[in-house]
């Protein structure tokens, strides 16, 4: 992970609190700060001292090197171990703190009257979670909360720009959160664009009848304005292809700040997208609280659109639907906890004990990287390596912000850095950032070209990995000093890949309503995974896992390079879309066929 321009990470004696002696008779030292702020938030009041919060506390992984080579090693084609992925109880082995770790913390916790009956422990147990009064956080970690709004959204939170730790719980703990976490997460829909509203202008040409796509195959020029299931199984070279139902496959749908997919919607769109899954559903699992509202007025645009999408291309696979508990706005008489605003953590702290776990699982929703802290980033990331780890390949929607925010009016040259100088610089996105997730890009029209919100750039957290080395050093030496200083060119590159995202049709709430973005990309290209990797079961191989490393090898060989438009932002024109990997569109579009017969074996490629 790289340093963050936002926190100063403290690792040793740097900053030392007023002389207070703690536990063990050790002082306290900043384990983590703020500059101010991030844009747009101010400081509203002090937190009331009795209100309740929950905290986690990450223990540190001192095996996670381990698991990374493994995860590398299984899924790289050319690798002797590939396909051989980690059971849960391996991943869990090499995600655990050490015992030390374990025993120095419950034994600062207890100090502060918080025992092991007051404690909630993740699976591999690396996490803690504890609810408690501000007044005790404040005490904890010598810090004061106070109530933040969001400007804009007038969303509100407990948070504070400073805690502290005893020094000898450093090298113990890498972060406790949400202290200095302003991120929202909000849903990638946040700029799903309805027809008659759309922000965005794109040309669509008026032809007729069937036009050619990039696999040599006849599609239906309706296509080239509207999208539907049919279309991306022509586009995408699906053919004839029929998931078996009975390989053990299975995909999975993320939702979360009160997104439902609705029964009723679902049903009414397969009548016309899919005869044939007419009657079938889609199972619904509730974590940390989640709802599963059904009244048709509550549907979700971004949950209709992904388990429609994603469960009507891949029928008759089993489809799970993941409800992760909302995010109501924060009220201080109401003794209970605060909106933590920490989906991704809630959600892998359920899926990582789970022993039965969909095999490609998609998620459309993200922020601003910089917003969130880079420890807790990195935190993150490595829970989404651990679930490569064990076979099951993760996509997330690059963002729908080109190369600013995906708040950004794309006109607009507001994106600056939150470290204090205001400098301009485009503002990667995160999850999409993490090197161990596919990001999935959008693109718009037959023949292919970017869609102009399509987000993609680099990460300032994480490193370049070495399976991106060649294409993303091609690139770069193809626009040389183009936006030099704007963003960082030795940090993970992304989007990976892309998929069409203007005007799908769905059903919401009852009718039907085209929508547009990354949102629509990623469940999209996760339905094609979902069916190479139920290929793979019904020919007795492993699930694909992590693609990264296979995308960027021998899969792009199977992939429709697209090399037209850019991703305007920050009052910039974006970056370009060209012959090979760009920050646009990733390495392209998928060919299916190719990619079945690549992933079997077949390919001569």
């Amino acid at each position: 992970m790289r340093p963050s321009s936002l926190f100063t990470i403290v690792l040793a004696a740097v900053l030392v609190s007023a002389d207070r002696l703690t536990f063990r008779g050790c002082q306290d030292k900043v384990k983590e700060s703020l500059v101010s702020p991030p844009r747009g938030w101010v400081q509203h009041a002090p937190a009331p001292q009795d209100q309740i919060i929950r905290l986690k506390i990450a223990l540190a992984q001192p095996s996670f090197g381990e698991l990374e080579e493994h995860l590398l090693a299984s899924s790289d084609p050319a690798h002797e171990r590939y396909g051989m992925h980690l059971s849960k109880e391996d991943a869990h082995t090499l995600m655990a703190p050490s015992q030390d770790s374990i025993d120095i913390v419950s034994e600062w916790l207890s100090e502060h009257g918080i025992g092991e009956e007051y404690l909630h422990r993740s699976a591999a147990k690396d996490w803690i979670t504890i609810h408690v009064p501000v007044s005790l956080a404040e005490d904890m970690f010598n810090t004061q909360f106070h109530v933040y709004k969001h400007v804009e959204s007038g969303d509100t939170f407990i948070r504070t720009t400073q805690y502290s730790l005893p020094s000898v719980l450093h090298d113990h703990v890498d972060l406790v959160q949400p202290t200095t976490m302003y991120a929202r997460f909000k849903p990638m829909s946040n700029t799903l664009h309805f027809m008659g509203g759309i922000t965005q202008e794109f040309e669509f040409s008026a032809v007729t009848g069937s036009i050619t796509g990039p696999a040599g195959n006849a599609i239906n020029a309706t296509c080239n304005y509207e999208i539907t299931l049919d279309c991306l199984r022509e586009l995408y070279n699906v053919g004839s292809y029929t998931p078996s139902g009975t390989s053990g496959n299975k995909l999975g749908i993320t939702g979360y700040l009160d997104e439902y997919a609705n029964f009723e919607d679902f049903q009414n769109f397969m009548k016309l997208e899919n005869p044939a899954a007419v009657g079938s559903n889609f199972s619904v699992i509730a974590i940390n609280g989640g709802q599963n509202n059904q009244t048709l007025s509550a549907a979700g645009l971004e949950a209709n659109l992904d388990v429609q999408f994603a469960f009507g291309m891949t029928h008759p696979t089993p489809g799970t639907f993941y409800t992760t508990g909302g995010a109501p706005p924060y009220t201080p008489d109401k003794m209970e906890p605060t909106n933590t605003n920490e989906p991704y953590l809630d959600w892998l702290d359920y899926i990582m004990n789970q022993t039965d776990i969909p095999q490609t699982i998609s998620t459309s929703y993200g922020d601003n990287e910089q917003t969130v802290p880079p420890s807790y980033a990195d935190r993150v990331c490595k829970g989404f390596a651990a679930l490569g780890s064990r076979g099951i390949s993760i996509l997330f929607s690059s963002g729908d912000g080109g190369v600013g925010d995906n708040d950004e009016d794309p006109s607009t040259t507001n994106c600056t850095a939150n470290n204090g100088t205001d400098a301009t610089t485009f503002l990667p996105s995160f999850p999409a950032s993490c090197p161990y997730v596919t990001s999935v890009g959008a693109t718009v029209n037959v023949p292919e070209v970017a869609a102009n919100f399509s987000g993609g750039g680099f990460s300032n957290y994480f490193a370049r990995p070495s399976y991106q080395d060649s294409v993303v050093k091609g690139y770069l030496s193809s626009i040389g000093s183009e936006y030099a200083g704007l963003y960082n060119s030795t940090g993970r590159a992304y989007p990976d890949v892309s998929a069409q995202g203007v005007n799908y049709v769905i059903m919401y709430r009852g009718a039907p309503t085209n929508v547009s973005g990354t949102s629509c990309s990623s469940p999209a290209f996760a339905s094609l995974v979902s069916m190479l990797n139920d290929a793979r079961l019904q020919a007795n191989m492993s699930t694909l896992g992590f693609l990264n490393p296979l995308l960027y090898s021998r899969g792009v060989a199977a992939l429709n390079d697209i090399t037209e438009g850019s991703n305007p932002g920050c009052g910039t024109k974006g970056f370009k879309a060209t012959k090979g990997w760009d920050p646009v569109t990733g390495l392209g579009t998928p060919n299916f066929g190719k990619l079945k017969d690549l992933v079997l074996g077949n390919s001569t490629q």
